[in-house]
């Protein structure tokens, strides 16, 4: 990542094909636009209801950690996925780290990381800088993730694993979430990562299984994703928990929901988390439903009643957000509204 902020001039178009600093060709924010530009109107362009409204990001601590992840040349989700959380998170000295570049091999219709080959390229320094990057922000629990890096023939597990390694050489008491990649399926990748020092061990389903490949890239696949959750807890040599996300607003019906929760479970899966799925550019999938928050506490109690560890549910809830009170049993220290009767019912407050 540069050290400096790209002038109007570099600035790449949505959906444009460009040319990253490492001599990657990739597509910006994923999506070609003339390919799969949606046919009914963008969200986005519609007003959002009240509950989505977040704070604009500034101040001292937003700036400080915003030095320090591009002095290190870390690419963070952040940043590269449009996250709406960015403000806050930031404002609090809180980043998570997205590992092995800014390119993905898998074009998802919901994701904004720029797609393209990045044919084996790694940052052999990025365990190093990540490393210092967790101890000048002084973390106690810190998120990962990355790019899937189908162009490696582990899809990257031994440089992720190596990333672990060094943030808890270097910060011993800090305690560390990877949300992976599927690596494609691969047990001996997936057993890399687990025993590396990680506390927390996540992979994403993002919808309910009939929307799987409208919505993921086809490499990726719901039974797949599912299995590597429970594999993860099977290969580890030490007790992790396991974690897992899925995002409303899609299409999906309740009941298809609650079936993905009894899936998860049945798979051995400690945490769910659950968010509203915001259509990041015109050329993304859009958004089908805005689910109230209402809507929200009710699936979190159903949750609870399956077994879950915790589910974090709310409108702006992210995988990775507020990660780190995800075990203080308290919806992430969000406000959580009774639900009425009539709520469990009903998908959203406003149909697109």
């Amino acid at each position: 990542m540069s050290n400096s902020e790209p002038s109007a001039q570099q600035r790449v178009a949505s959906g444009a094909k460009f040319h990253t600093p490492q001599g990657v060709t990739a597509i910006k924010d994923g999506i070609k636009s003339a390919k799969t530009a949606p046919t009914s109107q963008a969200s986005e362009r519609l007003p959002k209801p009240p509950w989505l409204r977040v704070s604009i990001a500034s101040g001292t601590k937003y700036k400080a950690v915003r030095e320090t992840v591009h002095e290190h040349r870390l690419a963070t989700v952040c940043e590269e996925g449009h996250c709406p959380n960015i403000g806050e998170c930031w404002s609090n000295g809180t980043a998570t780290i997205m590992l092995m570049g800014a390119v993905c091999t898998r074009a998802c219709k919901f994701c904004a990381v720029d797609t393209g080959n990045p044919k084996g390229w790694l940052d052999e320094l990025e365990p190093a800088h990540a490393a210092r990057s967790v101890q000048l922000m002084d973390l106690r629990y810190v998120v990962l993730t990355s790019v899937d890096r189908d162009d490696l023939d582990d899809g990257g597990a031994a440089h992720y694993a190596a990333c672990i390694r060094a943030i808890r050489e270097l910060n011993p008491t800090t305690a560390v979430e990877a949300l992976t990649p599927d690596f494609c399926g691969q047990r001996d990748a997936v057993a890399t990562v687990v025993n590396s020092g990680l506390q927390v061990f996540a992979q994403n389903v993002e919808t309910v299984e009939r929307l799987t490949w409208p919505v993921r890239d086809p490499r990726a696949s719901y039974q797949q994703t599912l299995d590597v959750l429970k594999y993860a807890k099977q290969a580890a040599n030490t007790d992790i928990l396991t974690k897992s996300s899925l995002m409303l607003g899609l299409g999906e019906t309740m009941e298809e929901v609650q079936q993905a929760m009894e899936d998860l479970r049945a798979h051995d899966v400690d945490i769910l988390t659950l968010g509203q799925y915001l259509q990041p550019t015109k050329n993304h999938l859009p958004v089908e439903a805005w689910i109230h928050p209402d809507q929200f506490a009710t699936l979190r109690e159903q949750g609870l009643e399956l077994g879950f560890t915790e589910v974090a549910s709310g409108p702006l809830v992210r995988s990775s957000y507020r990660a780190d009170r995800i075990l203080e049993q308290n919806n992430l220290g969000l406000p959580v509204k009774a639900a009425t009767e009539d709520s469990s019912n009903r998908i959203a407050a406003i149909q697109l």
